[in-house]
């Protein structure tokens, strides 16, 4: 199967606090913004935020997974954080193709995450090298 223009693929994840704690521990985030209560409730957002780049990283698990798949290299990505995500949000990721060069093997897609309430929260562009057999 060959990658075109328009092919789309989404996941979906809840954000629990058992993974915003073990991406703190993974990266050495450890910013109380994440990790306290107490300390989220006197910010701007009044509760704990998921971490930026944990949100991302769902992005990072469509295009290994689901599209192109298996054997994706990350060349390029950049990111827009729109709005926060909150520990119990739902978080819908969709790529989509939308520049495919076959005889480099290197496709370029829109990346987008929306929480449950349908709101996007991050915004951005992948440029991957596509594995052979697509």
């Amino acid at each position: 199967m060959a990658l075109s223009v328009g092919d789309k693929a989404s996941r979906t994840k809840t954000f629990t606090d058992e993974d915003v704690r073990g991406f703190a521990q993974v990266t050495g985030d450890t910013n109380p913004l994440h990790l306290d209560d107490e300390y989220a409730a006197q910010t701007r957002f009044g509760r704990r935020l998921v971490h930026g780049m944990l949100t991302a990283g769902l992005v990072s698990a469509t295009l290994a997974n689901d599209l192109p798949g298996e054997g994706t290299v990350y060349m390029s990505q950049t990111l827009q954080f729109k709005a926060p995500v909150f520990i119990g949000d739902t978080i819908t990721t969709t790529v989509e193709v939308t520049a495919y060069r076959p005889e480099r093997g290197i496709a370029t897609l829109a990346t987008t995450c929306v929480n449950q309430d349908g709101a996007v929260v991050l915004q951005g562009e992948a440029v991957v090298l596509v594995p052979r057999q697509r």
